[in-house]
């Protein structure tokens, strides 16, 4: 009877390590599974993932994210070539727009310069305006293709931020005054230097003063604080916190901005983020707010 009590814990004992060790098999196998299935999202790789273990069940797992990652990536590669071919048609498109326009403006400026009734100068009028309306939005596409599709890296140089703010609020001054709007100012006296590109920041606080002038109900703020943060907030009422988290999305327009094609925010994020800062808006009691954030080394 002892020797049969013996023999029965001796087998549940190796019962026990083998399904120990299977477990610590099969852990192996999924730690395996998760490292590589993070590194093919990471690489563009076509290498399949490879697990030690011979267990069935595993391998099937693994077969099935192979299969699962295969369409991802096919899908990933269609969507960049569709995305590519958009970029190229806009700046092809907006490229064969320019001569067509130039002639039509420079026959327009012939034409202002001959006799004329009342009736024809107000039309005169319309086509003016309607015709530097196509312009700038043309450009603006032009600009918006040729920005996306450069592969150079941003050219980092110490910038001051304080500088180059001011510089941008006094090129907008004419557009400013247009609207009435007096913006109100906040700045450290100290300098607030980051690692940036100058001609991208311009580019980015150009586009967030356009669109506060397109959007302000006459109000403007703009606080540049000492820990990197910029801040340009404006009364909004007209927008909706539905349309304030598509306002980074490539081409979105709301109504009170119909002469815009929608790409200034789009640029403004790209740009931003290809400095290394982050940019958001957020919209409280019908005040817009953006902020952009370039960490320093110290922060």
């Amino acid at each position: 009877m002892t020797v049969w009590l013996w023999g029965l814990i001796a087998i549940l004992a190796l019962a026990v390590i083998g399904l120990f060790v299977k477990i610590l098999i099969l852990q192996k196998a999924a730690e395996e599974i998760a490292d590589a299935f993070a590194d093919r999202l990471q690489t563009d790789t076509n290498t399949l993932i490879d697990i030690s273990s011979r267990d069935k069940h595993m391998c099937h797992l693994a077969d099935t994210v192979n299969i699962q990652l295969q369409k991802l990536r096919t899908e990933h590669h269609r969507f960049r070539q569709g995305d590519t071919e958009l970029k190229n048609a806009v700046t092809n498109i907006s490229h064969d727009l320019r001569t067509p326009l130039t002639a039509i403006c420079g026959y327009l400026a012939l034409l202002e310069k001959e006799e004329k009734t009342e009736t024809v100068k107000r039309y005169i009028d319309i086509i003016r305006n309607r015709s530097e309306m196509l312009t700038l939005l043309t450009e603006e596409l032009f600009r918006y293709s040729v920005i996306l599709s450069k592969d150079s890296d941003i050219a980092r140089e110490p910038v001051v931020l304080n500088k180059v703010l001011e510089e941008s609020i006094a090129a907008a001054y004419a557009a400013l005054n247009e609207r009435n709007i007096v913006p109100g100012i906040q700045m450290p006296e100290e300098k607030v230097v980051r690692m940036l590109d100058r001609a991208a920041l311009s580019r980015v606080f150009s586009n967030l003063l356009n669109n506060a002038i397109k959007y302000s109900e006459g109000d403007l703020e703009i606080t540049l604080r000492e820990t990197g943060e910029i801040i340009f907030t404006n009364t909004a009422h007209g927008l909706n916190e539905v349309e304030v988290g598509k306002l980074f999305d490539r081409f979105f327009t709301v109504e009170s901005a119909r002469k815009s094609t929608g790409v200034g925010l789009t640029i403004a994020r790209y740009l931003t983020e290809q400095m290394g800062g982050n940019i958001s808006a957020e919209y409280d009691n019908g005040r817009l707010s953006i902020w952009i954030f370039f960490q320093g080394r110290n922060n």
